[in-house]
């Protein structure tokens, strides 16, 4: 029998990378490429061929073929330990400060994350794994500016929920067969390996959050990864949970769907609004104004088809007894700002309101000062039980006209908007080629989610000639060329300035905002320059 080629790492062996990238834990993924990724690849092509039907005037709805699914009945498995109460979540990535100040925040659920708030530099990926086993074996700490970062004892600490790369993404450095390995099972695999035993012994389990799916087939290659993985190893079948992000337009008329074929794994939904918003103007770019969004600090969460969307996931969730999770409250405290901060924790004290009285079960902060507020909204709703899965929401009704009313969102473009879309994208895309994925800007937390939001209305604004609101200005190409030179000069002018990476972020802006051909996702041609 012919023995498989090993996998091949053509990235760095940095210090200590050797305890990760094992020869039995390469096996373990090589394992996973070899097996699922023709899959993979087909169900990134099914993408392309509905966007093509999207782009010649075809619609989204809910799918006749899976209308059983929807109307018979069925639950997922009840909460895993660990995911009973799930009332604050807190997300951010995986290296080693972070690590300690998440799982010491006070929130119920950290997502540790190796996707849109990781910049996926080599070094990144591979200590972020470090520093989760490091972290369930207690061998972790931090020292910086005479500070020093300890992990509090396991009771108080947060259960941790791995986030991989979507499945858009390969890793570059690692290598099967001469093909580059899916970034979502390198990262989900080494995780897997290295920790799943050791979260189990804690009572708890190998817990994940899946981004970027665009439909239940996805979903389901995703439940056969858990099941294979499972046997592989030889731990229990159904000890793997995922909650699934519905963050792109074509999942939100399948959530009913996703939820079943992750049936035995599954642990519910998240409203991730920022990359949905993205994918609502993505998968309808070219459909003229019926697809229009006004600039995004403008689109709340009570625009009409946002609040469908929300209610459609509570609805979904809490009839097959699923969790249900808000999304993301951004905003970055200030110690320097008390009125800012007065106003802005006022919109996430509200923010949270609307979701626990929407029957959410819990929502994600992006910054610990955030998890007091948090909790205490949701405990105000929740009192001593740790969900509201009893809240089945069966008032909700939410048709496809509904989910697809983008034109009823109420809101100006201007050319304030179209200046802050130029600046976040200029000043994340920097931080990430720099290996920041996660950037404080402007007090707002910002990640690959709303980068996208910005380079994408910039395209969707051009091509529909779009006239600012204030200054009656047409936008144009010349016209963002010129705010790009004149954003790039005040930024030029702050501390810190790195001229190498902002001209680095100048040229993918300009190839993901101008070019006439539009990228899928930024991070793919970003990817693409870094080392």
């Amino acid at each position: 029998m012919r023995k498989e080629a090993p996998m091949e790492i053509t990235g760095p062996m940095l210090e200590r990378f050797e305890e990760i990238l094992t020869p039995e834990a390469l096996a373990f993924v090589a394992g996973l490429h070899r097996k699922f990724d023709a899959r993979r690849l087909e169900l990134l092509e099914a993408r392309q061929a509905r966007q093509a039907e999207l782009s010649a005037g075809g619609t989204l709805d809910f799918l006749p073929e899976t209308k059983a699914v929807r109307e018979s009945e069925w639950r997922v498995a009840p909460p895993a330990p660990g995911l009973e109460d799930r009332r604050v979540e807190i997300t951010g990535p995986v290296d080693r400060k972070m690590t300690i100040n998440a799982l010491n925040s006070g929130a119920k659920v950290w997502l540790a994350d190796f996707e849109d708030a990781n910049s996926p530099l080599w070094e990144n990926c591979v200590s972020g794994q470090l520093n989760l086993r490091e972290a369930l074996d207690r061998a972790i700490d931090f020292e910086t500016g005479g500070k020093s970062y300890t992990l509090k004892p396991d009771a108080e600490l947060a259960t941790i929920v791995v986030r991989p790369r979507g499945w858009h993404l390969n890793e570059k450095h690692a290598l099967v067969d001469g093909r580059q390995v899916s970034a979502s099972l390198f990262d989900f695999g080494l995780y897997f390996f290295h920790c799943a035993a050791r979260q189990i012994a804690k009572g708890k389990g190998p817990y994940f959050y899946l981004p970027k799916m665009e439909s239940h087939l996805e979903a389901r290659l995703w439940n056969d990864v858990f099941v294979h993985a499972q046997e592989e190893l030889g731990i229990d079948h159904g000890t793997i949970r995922a909650t699934v992000l519905i963050e792109t337009y074509p999942a939100a008329f399948e959530m009913e769907e996703i939820l079943y074929e992750l049936r035995d794994h599954s642990a519910g939904l998240n409203a991730g609004r920022w990359d949905y918003l993205f994918s609502v103007i993505k998968k309808f770019r070219t459909r003229g104004r019926e697809f229009l969004l006004p600039e995004r600090n403008a689109v709340t969460m009570t625009a009409p088809f946002m609040r469908a969307y929300t209610e459609l996931l509570v609805r979904s969730c809490h009839k097959r007894g699923a969790h249900a999770i808000g999304g993301m409250a951004a905003f970055i405290p200030s110690r320097r700002d008390p009125e800012v901060n007065a106003v802005a924790l006022e919109k996430v004290r509200a923010d949270k309101t609307r979701e626990s009285g929407d029957g959410f079960d819990g929502s994600w902060v992006a910054h610990p000062d955030l998890v007091p507020i948090c909790g205490e909204v949701f405990t105000s709703v929740l009192g001593r039980r740790p969900n509201q899965l009893d809240r089945l929401r069966e008032d909700v009704d939410v048709s496809a006209a509904d989910l697809l009313a983008v034109s009823a969102t109420p809101g100006d473009i201007t050319e304030n908007g179209l200046r802050n879309n130029v600046d976040v994208a200029l000043r994340y895309l920097a931080a990430w080629m720099g290996g920041l994925g996660a950037v404080a800007i402007h007090n707002l937390m910002e990640d690959a989610a709303t980068a996208e939001i910005s380079r994408s209305q910039i395209w969707q604004w051009i091509h529909n000639g779009i006239e600012l609101a204030d200054t009656g200005a047409v936008v144009t190409k010349e016209l963002v060329e010129q705010i790009i030179a004149e954003e790039l000069a005040k930024i030029a002018a702050e501390p810190g300035y790195d001229e190498a990476l902002y001209a680095q972020a100048e040229a993918l802006f300009k190839e993901v905002a101008l070019d006439d051909d539009f990228a899928e996702f930024l991070t793919l041609p970003a990817y693409a320059r870094m080392p």
